[in-house]
């Protein structure tokens, strides 16, 4: 293993007492401490109503099918993001399709995107930006899209727990928004989703559909429409509540991180990532670019410094997808430029020290 890892999921003893206690009481499965979780996530994204889920596929799965999008409806979203983006839309029965990005931010562009709405036959059941690296995207031209198209707004954040756009956090800002916790998360329950809402009939159809189907207080055999066994467990709560306790701290850290690496690779030809005034970056990823991405990576892994590339292949390039129906440039070029450098909350003041050692006096191109 590299001596500075990508990730580190920061797990302690409070995850453990939290595990411990649901062990002693005997319920394992949904119950009591995924509601807490629930009601403790929706308080902290400021929402009125937060659906735990098992992971950030079925979350933003669940969000599509409780906002309306079922067989043959047209969504709009980015090609820049890992596969489960478009995934979900298809397993509600949707039809992904790609606009471009935005070269600065790395996220879907609003203006890519009312370009795409305008050539597609037909109407636009949903919006799906995605929160790329941990930035906000543009929410309130989109905002404005979803409501000039009359289509729904879905959005990704399974990357940006902690972040903010224009002071609101980001589970506050759509029709839904969807969160994972795999471990490499900002934060984490193990594996686990979560979907916020205001919508207090977006909020009972998730209570269903992640729940085979039945009402909220209905009878345990009562079963009104199809559903999945999508239920997050009191186990994975229980790690979610300390850890969302954390989270804060834990975001405070990466933007900390973030800015000794913009201090530290000023000098150097990487260009470093962009915060936009009105938006507060969570730091996810820390991705740079450069127009040689594998003589960077070689530099950083001799210099026992993990990399990553998230993600080096478009969604609709890959081998489960069609392809692009129209050019996608932006996404295209920073598809072969990105590269992702540690910047989690394991971080100490050697491992910072050893990624700048590592970037200095590097002879690539400037991008």
């Amino acid at each position: 293993m590299s001596e500075v890892p990508i990730a580190d999921p920061q797990l302690g003893v409070a995850e453990r007492e939290r595990v411990a206690d649901v062990f002693d009481s005997g319920m394992l499965a949904a119950g009591e401490e995924v509601t807490a979780f629930e009601d403790e996530f929706a308080a902290h994204c400021g929402t009125d109503h937060a659906v735990a889920t098992t992971n950030g596929t079925t979350a933003l799965h669940a969000a599509l099918e409780a906002v309306g999008v079922g067989p043959g409806d047209v969504v709009v979203t980015s090609p820049f993001s890992f596969v489960a983006t478009a995934n979900a839309i298809r397993f509600a029965g949707g039809i992904p399709k790609f606009a471009d990005v935005d070269p600065e931010t790395f996220n879907l562009d609003p203006e890519a995107v009312e370009a795409r709405i305008r050539a597609i036959d037909g109407p636009v059941s949903a919006i799906v930006p995605v929160h790329l690296y941990g930035l906000p995207a543009d929410m309130d031209r989109f905002r404005e899209l979803a409501d000039e198209y009359d289509a729904a707004l879905v959005a990704d954040a399974a990357q940006a727990h902690g972040a903010s756009y224009g002071g609101e956090p980001v589970g506050s800002l759509a029709d839904a928004a969807t969160f994972s916790f795999y471990p490499t998360k900002n934060m984490t329950t193990g594996e686990g989703g979560m979907v916020t809402t205001d919508d207090p009939d977006v909020a009972d159809a998730l209570e269903r559909f992640i729940d085979h189907g039945r009402p909220v207080d209905g009878d345990s055999y009562e079963h009104v429409e199809l559903g999945h066994n999508y239920r997050m467990t009191n186990l994975a709560a229980a790690i979610g509540r300390a850890q969302l306790e954390k989270l804060p701290e834990f975001t405070e850290t990466r933007r900390e991180n973030a800015a000794a690496l913009d201090a530290a690779l000023a000098d150097t030809p990487l260009r470093t990532p962009t915060e936009p005034d009105d938006r507060r970056h969570a730091y996810h990823q820390y991705t740079v670019r450069t127009d040689d991405r594998e003589a960077v990576r070689d530099r950083f892994a001799e210099c026992g410094v993990d990399s990553a590339v998230y993600y080096p292949e478009l969604i609709p390039e890959l081998e489960a997808y069609d392809g692009a129906d129209h050019s996608l440039p932006v996404a295209e070029r920073l598809s072969d430029e990105v590269l992702s450098l540690p910047v989690h909350p394991g971080l100490d003041e050697a491992a910072l020290e050893r990624i700048a050692d590592a970037a200095a006096g590097m002879e690539v191109p400037r991008v």
